[in-house]
């Protein structure tokens, strides 16, 4: 069912200002061959009104394509993101179409959804292949009216949404499963634009390290020695793993990217947790694993702070359950023996649902 690449050329309607196209190079950063078509593609489509559909690996980049294509749109509505797999099914509805007085118990007032909200804008839709069966229904009269209806309502409104969807699942394989509306995959894939994994574009990587170092206010110089073992890496966290790095080093005060550093930042907690619930602790120091280097004297250690140390932990705890899960929600809550809930509320509070404002994570 995989259909070849498709490229809408349409250019900007009467009256629309030019596309910002230089908010490209902010939020799609690299000089690689694939960045370069991705930024034309993106350049090329932006201003017409098709859906587009956007894939490739967790931690690409999907969102900030979508924010780019946004930017270069000329649109003057709001860009609004919501991770369809993030949602808690019993409130999708309501999120995403908004709700009329007396559509449930407390509904006391009408309340717009994402979709009014994003009117003459972008909608983005993370995670599209996690939307419920009952809203894809929903989603594609939107996409075939131009209208959205409320829940409890009866009157339709009209609404000028561009929308963008994104997904890292095999959109092609759910819909031969019946998992996914074929009626709504041909309507999101008008365009399709998919997001080369990092791995398959290494000569981005000093360009994405600079970015990422200057958007915490750092300079970071990267070695010769660093450069190549970032090269050899494998990157399975993809540029969200890279940024991750540069954040771990930029904290830790580092300016110089080398080898050693590489090895020091590349992985998160995930070995010491793994370790630490494995591993009978040293009663002497009960946060220091056999394997782990010696303890240095006490006047060698850099102050830290342990609230965002802890904060780290977390994070890359939830992010190894996404992973191993697909990104699927309720199974990462099982997993972490948590509430789905409160895995949502600790997404968001950590801010891993988006990435930041620019930077190609």
């Amino acid at each position: 069912m995989r259909q070849p690449r498709q490229v809408t050329r349409a250019s900007s309607p009467p009256g629309r200002p030019r596309p910002a196209l230089a908010a490209l190079h902010d939020l799609l950063v690299g000089g690689s061959a694939a960045i370069a078509r991705l930024r034309a593609d993106v350049a090329q489509v932006a201003p017409s009104c098709a859906t587009v559909l956007i894939t490739g690996p967790t931690g690409a980049g999907k969102e900030n394509v979508a924010r780019a294509l946004h930017a270069a749109s000329g649109r003057t509505g709001r860009f609004v993101a919501i991770n369809c797999g993030a949602i808690p099914a019993d409130l999708a509805e309501s999120e995403l179409f908004g709700t009329e007085t007396g559509a449930y118990t407390g509904a006391t007032r009408p309340r717009a959804g994402r979709i009014e909200a994003a009117n003459g804008g972008t909608l983005f839709l993370d995670e599209i292949a996690e939307l419920p069966p009952a809203l894809q229904v929903k989603l594609l009269r939107v996409l075939e009216t131009g209208e959205v209806e409320r829940l409890g309502g009866h009157r339709s409104i009209r609404v000028d949404v561009r929308v963008v969807a994104a997904t890292h699942r095999d959109l092609d394989q759910m819909v031969a499963d019946g998992r996914f509306r074929a009626d709504l995959f041909w309507r999101l894939a008008v365009v399709c634009l998919d997001v080369p994994p990092l791995a398959a574009r290494p000569d981005d990587i000093p360009a994405l390290v600079a970015h990422f170092a200057a958007w915490r206010g750092a300079a970071l110089e990267l070695a010769e020695d660093g450069h190549a073992a970032l090269r050899a890496h494998p990157w399975p966290g993809n540029v969200r793993e890279l940024r991750n790095l540069v954040d771990r080093a930029v904290a830790y005060g580092v300016r110089r990217l080398d080898a050693e550093a590489v090895c020091r930042f590349l992985a998160p907690r995930r070995r010491t947790v793994d370790a630490w619930l494995t591993t009978p602790p040293d009663p002497a120091h009960p946060l220091r694993l056999p394997h782990d280097p010696p303890l240095k004297p006490a006047a060698e250690l850099r102050p830290v702070v342990l609230k965002a140390l802890l904060a780290e932990a977390e994070a890359a705890i939830i992010r190894q359950a996404l992973d191993a899960t697909g990104g699927t929600v309720a199974r990462s809550a099982r997993l972490l023996g948590m509430k789905r809930t409160t895995l949502i509320d600790r997404i968001r509070r950590l801010g891993l649902s988006d990435g930041p404002p620019a930077g190609n994570a």
